[in-house]
């Protein structure tokens, strides 16, 4: 068809979507199930918009559209791989995914308390470290008074853990 035919009011150019975050290829996504809660919320969210913008005015709304069903094919893709992993089933005496982690940094007085979780739930500001992450993959199954060494660029970190919850 000419392009003389087509309004171009109703052309949209794909926009720009930040992708979620990353999921190494072949890796499994490993979620707790206040994760896929917060994931099935993201999606009921999207879709109250989607349903707004349908019913709302012209302008800008195509590009609201369709960022909106780029966001819910990348969530559904999440979704539909989550492998949900209920901690409280899991040995205890061991960090595992899911754990609540007491750390002691360093030989300074000073404790952070982390949480090995899923990618999509990772957030420092509240203590949740992706299982992914450096740190976490070096966490992974130690014990109480173990020791954790983290290597960096600039040297390496050792931290302690103290309390596994």
């Amino acid at each position: 068809m000419s392009r003389a035919f087509i309004n171009e009011d109703q052309q949209v150019d794909t926009p720009f979507v930040p992708p979620r975050a990353d999921l190494p290829r072949g890796v499994t996504n490993y979620v707790t199930p206040q994760g896929l809660e917060a994931l099935l919320k993201e999606k009921k969210e999207l879709l109250a918009r989607l349903k707004e913008l349908n019913e709302g005015e012209e302008h800008g709304r195509m590009t609201a559209i369709k960022v909106i069903h780029i966001k819910l094919d990348m969530l559904e893709n999440r979704i539909v791989t989550a492998n949900v992993i209920e901690h409280k089933n899991q040995d205890m005496s061991e960090v595992r995914f899911g754990s609540k982690v007491l750390l002691q940094i360093g030989r300074s007085k000073k404790t952070r308390k982390l949480q090995i979780v899923g990618v999509d739930e990772a957030d420092m500001k509240e203590g949740k470290i992706a299982f992914t992450s450096p740190l976490a993959k070096e966490m992974m199954n130690k014990k109480v008074g173990e020791r954790i060494v983290l290597k960096l660029e600039q040297g390496q970190s050792v931290f302690k853990v103290l309390e596994i919850e």
